[in-house]
């Protein structure tokens, strides 16, 4: 199977790091995206919006033959399901990593702090406790060591979805840092921020217990649940 890994805010395809690797080792062909704007040398991000990276894996998708799998974590589940409503006949199954996709009109955060034209990765005091589960001080150096800032215009920018043929799409969601039984709930009470998951055809709901970041926190589970997801 074709996957493509779309990263979060603040990380660049290396991120998946071990991840890619047990994907690969299981036979898969695996592109992990560095997004425009995360490149290095990029140094312009005034232009770069949302749609700049969903374009940016639709080229992708479009330059594979056959299904393909995309895998996004946090921010990059938005970008998977922008992606699969643009090519809904491309898309063998979406993985959300950690995510959910949010409803049409909805931006990925505009609440973290803003410097320039960018997101920078902010003080670790900005995020829930949740967020920051088995995240441990040597991570934490990681993370920040390998950080990239996020173009503000990809958090800010409202994303687009207009075709109905996305819900047809098989969905896995990998829940980490809330519980599954949490996006149930949504669904049953009709909230707003779950209008998309009830939408979908084929749901699957997964748990694996950890902080925002299991790439870090718990790579070789992550890449299971991948796998599995697959099938």
């Amino acid at each position: 199977m074709q996957i493509i890994l779309i990263p979060g805010f603040w990380l660049d395809g290396d991120s998946w790091g071990g991840i890619a690797a047990d994907l690969a080792a299981a036979g898969h062909a695996v592109t992990a995206v560095t997004l425009p704007g995360k490149r290095p040398g990029d140094t312009n991000l005034a232009g770069i919006g949302l749609r700049t990276h969903v374009d940016a894996v639709v080229e992708i998708v479009n330059a594979i033959d056959g299904p393909v799998v995309l895998v996004g974590h946090s921010g990059g589940g938005t970008i998977a399901w922008a992606v699969t409503d643009s090519r809904p006949d491309r898309i063998a199954r979406v993985v959300f990593v950690d995510a959910i996709p949010m409803p049409s009109g909805s931006v990925i955060n505009d609440e973290l702090p803003v410097e320039g034209d960018t997101v920078p990765l902010p003080d670790w005091s900005v995020f829930e406790p949740e967020d920051l589960i088995d995240l441990d001080d040597e991570l934490r150096a990681h993370f920040r060591a390998i950080a990239v800032p996020e173009p503000v215009g990809v958090a800010h920018e409202p994303t687009r979805l207009d075709n109905e043929e996305r819900f047809a799409v098989p969905v896995t969601i990998i829940a980490c840092q809330f519980p599954a039984a949490l996006v149930q709930q949504a669904i049953g009470n009709e909230r707003e921020w779950a209008a998309e998951v009830a939408g979908m055809q084929h749901l699957e709901l997964v748990e694996l217990p950890t902080g925002h970041w299991p790439q870090f926190t718990r790579p070789a589970e992550l890449a299971r649940s991948i796998l599995s997801a697959i099938g």
